[in-house]
């Protein structure tokens, strides 16, 4: 099933981008709302949709834009709900960027960037875990064990030109305000910058910074995958013409 078809069955993708930067010596108190706004890493006008939590374990700032940044010892993670915007339009790519320059001296060790599709079926939860368990992973006695259907995931790792991708996809739930949850199936991708062969700081921050580039073709790349490789399958297509996930709208 190509993406033409999704679109005529009014399948509407949830997306989501998560950004995360290693390194050794940063902290979590390098993530605290002052600082990010007194360095220009984030716009002073930005407003918290919640009460912040910044201590020595852990770092959480939500914003009402819908970006959110959380930091532990060693790593800081920068996510945003992309919601059908144009690349341009997209914060959290600036954001990290202006962390880093901000930051040149840090021991940093890798870069990934983590992109979400999750596709939803509100009206049948079975969707899911049937496509998972009876396309993805086949027929076999394994599935016949206790007295539920069983739960799964898959895992699976591709060693592309420039970095390492690693696709999971699992049932999820989604929670809304004032609604039932909605049963959904959950592609997350990791492309996974190292800086191992780096022999200095600043080569290291070059490097580092040459794989922020890449986020758009690294998304590009992994909603191809997605579309046109794991839901153009007949399974795929037996699942969907059950379910219309949206009453209205298209990716």
């Amino acid at each position: 099933m190509n993406l033409s078809n999704l679109e005529s069955k009014a399948i509407k993708f949830i997306e989501e981008i998560g950004i995360t930067i290693a390194a050794q010596d940063l902290t979590p108190t390098m993530v605290s709302q002052d600082f990010l706004k007194f360095s220009g890493i984030i716009p002073k006008e930005w407003e918290l949709a919640q009460k912040p939590v910044l201590n020595p374990a852990m770092a959480q700032l939500n914003f009402k834009n819908g970006v959110s940044i959380n930091a532990q010892p060693r790593s800081v993670t920068f996510n945003e709900a992309v919601n059908n915007r144009k690349f341009d339009l997209i914060n959290i790519p600036k954001i990290a960027a202006q962390y880093v320059a901000k930051l040149p001296h840090a021991e940093y060790v890798g870069l990934s960037f983590n992109p979400k599709i999750l596709l939803p079926f509100p009206n049948k939860p079975e969707a899911p875990r049937k496509y998972i368990t009876g396309s993805l992973l086949g027929s076999g006695s394994w599935k016949k064990i206790g007295k539920a259907p069983v739960q799964a995931g898959l895992n699976l790792m591709y060693l592309l030109d420039h970095c390492q991708l690693n696709i999971s996809v699992a049932e999820a739930r989604v929670q809304q305000p004032q609604k039932p949850v909605m049963f959904a199936i959950l592609f997350s991708g990791s492309f996974n910058y190292g800086l191992g062969n780096a022999k200095s700081s600043q080569e290291k921050l070059d490097k580092l910074t040459q794989a922020l580039k890449f986020w758009q073709t690294d998304f590009k790349t992994f909603r191809e995958i997605v579309t046109d490789k794991f839901l153009e399958s007949t399974q795929f297509t037996d699942v969907a013409q059950e379910e219309s996930v949206f009453p209205t709208g298209t990716m």
